[in-house]
């Protein structure tokens, strides 16, 4: 039994190298993914990079959707290794459907049929495996160790080893210049998959265990002697056993209110059909946890912080992920990628943030283990604002970068990396210590539920995102967005700039508040 106080459990770092090889896996695709479109599949189109930046924003938007479903089956009914298995098969699939579209690329109407299969089993595989791999992490601790933050950090370091690996090696192979190599870089991402899963199934029985020794993430706990072995507290027990459960007329009541939401959505917002669902299931589903009846108040209060942090995290998202698409084609199409006489692959800048955090996160963990100890650490929800600024800073770099630029001149490469150093540093200040924080404030028995409610956050992003990389300059021709002029990357990217600064300040604002109704967390 690993000790409860010195080093991490063993399980961690299988759950690292398993979250690796599926990170592998999304980002190779991911890093090709808008090429291809743009390249081949779609290539000659004179709208290609509307429909890349379209569909791609449904994709990643869906992507992290879905962990909604994953994480209440897993809490209801298959736990989380049941969850992780098959969610990690039906993404290998995925990926294979992906090698067979861009192998029939030329006969277009196959190869889209053979993509959005490919699609959808990425987006329901992805459902089931992200919200109950990160639920693990922190079953691997008691509720009140405090390693879980240092957990969550190498945790994260494991996504970004996959992340930093998948497009130097995916584009390297598929990125070549000719459109026919794309499906190389799709059969790596399949083969990644298939070796996430083999290596969790292998040792999962082994490692994967509380710090006394029983096994976490089996079927879900039922008994109310289960919930007290867990350390849920006695009074919140109780509560749930005199509060009844919601009935199925109320179930069905908001199944309806949430086609009714999306409807209006479509109708008279005038939304695509998947912009819609995952905005309103943005809405009714946190609605939906919130009053349910067997939360104290308390929980509902810790609830509420979640709720609030994932707004803020909207707009960081939706900024910071233009990485795959209106970051891609400034990759492509305006920076100087020439490095002595040889023409660097677009899709290596997919690594640079994940290199950036695997060199930068334990520079941040040792920045925060010292203001801890000097009683200086700030709190999650400033941590964040940092975050938000950081980004936004980015974002204004390159865009005095481009200021003035003729359309068809090219930027030194430094600019963009420039924006990727600063976009890694805020996203250390966010990403890890909000799965650690969503961890620590859920209730156990909506901790995978609430863990998809934070990616659901992402999900709205990443649609977002889709949308706002609609703006970017193309042709000449004047866009407009709620009124802000934008006729150039000068404009584009100052966008981000003011989206991203002025949340950050607001969230700032609110930190004191927040960390009061996080009270005993921090």
């Amino acid at each position: 039994m690993e000790s409860a106080k010195q080093g991490h459990p063993k399980g961690l770092y299988l759950l690292f190298v398993t979250e690796m090889w599926e990170r592998f896996s999304y980002y190779g695709m991911r890093g090709l993914f808008v090429l291809f479109m743009i390249k081949a599949l779609f290539a000659g189109q004179e709208d290609a990079q509307a429909v890349a930046s379209n569909i791609f924003g449904s994709y990643t938007g869906l992507v992290y959707l879905t962990p909604i479903l994953g994480g209440y089956i897993a809490d209801r009914y298959w736990g989380n290794r049941r969850s992780i298995f098959w969610g990690g098969v039906l993404m290998a699939i995925g990926q294979f459907f992906m090698f067979f579209s861009a192998m029939y690329y030329q006969t277009t109407e196959l190869a889209t049929y053979l993509m959005f299969c490919g699609l959808g089993l990425l987006i329901l595989g992805n459902g089931f495996f992200k919200p109950n791999i990160s639920t693990m992490v922190g079953d691997l601790y008691g509720p009140q160790d405090k390693r879980k933050d240092s957990a969550f950090t190498i945790f994260y370091m494991g996504i970004n080893v996959g992340a930093a690996i998948a497009p130097l090696w995916c584009g390297f192979v598929g990125d070549t210049g000719n459109p026919e190599d794309f499906k190389w870089g799709f059969l790596s991402a399949g083969i990644g998959m298939l070796l996430s899963v083999t290596i969790f199934e292998l040792f999962k029985d082994k490692y994967l265990v509380t710090p006394e020794g029983k096994k976490i993430g089996g079927l879900p706990m039922k008994s109310e002697e289960e919930q007290r072995e867990l350390g849920t507290d006695e009074a919140t027990i109780k509560h749930a056993e005199e509060t009844k459960p919601r009935s199925i007329v109320e179930i069905i009541a908001w199944v309806a209110g949430e086609i009714a939401f999306a409807s209006g959505l479509v109708y008279f917002a005038d939304l695509d059909i998947i912009g819609a669902i995952i905005y309103s299931v943005c809405i009714v589903l946190p609605a939906f946890i919130i009053t349910d009846r067997s939360l104290t108040k308390n929980e509902r209060t810790r609830i509420w912080v979640i709720y609030i942090i994932a707004f803020f995290v909207i707009f960081f998202w939706a900024a910071f992920e233009q990485a795959g698409v209106s970051l891609t084609f400034f990759a492509a199409n305006q920076t100087d990628r020439m490095i002595f006489g040889w023409e660097m692959p677009t899709a290596w800048f997919q690594s640079f943030n994940a290199v950036f955090i695997v060199l930068l996160a334990p520079v941040f963990a040792m920045i925060w283990q010292f203001l801890g100890k000097k009683s200086m650490e700030p709190a999650s929800p400033v941590k964040q604002a940092m975050g938000l600024m950081l980004l936004a800073l980015g974002y204004l770099v390159i865009a005095f970068g481009v200021r003035g630029l003729d359309p068809e001149a090219k930027v030194s490469i430094l600019w963009l990396t420039g924006l990727y150093l600063l976009h890694t540093m805020g996203e250390l200040c966010l990403s890890p210590i909000g799965l650690s924080m969503v961890n620590k404030l859920s209730p156990v028995r909506f901790a995978s539920l609430l863990m998809g409610v934070w990616f659901l956050s992402t999900a709205t992003a990443n649609k977002f995102a889709g949308t706002l990389s609609t703006f970017y300059p193309d042709g000449g021709t004047v866009k407009y967005f709620l009124g802000f002029e934008i006729a150039n990357l000068f404009d584009f990217f100052m966008l981000f700039v003011v989206m991203a600064g002025v949340a950050s300040i607001i969230l700032f604002l609110l930190s004191s508040t927040l960390k009061k109704m996080m009270a005993g967390i921090e």
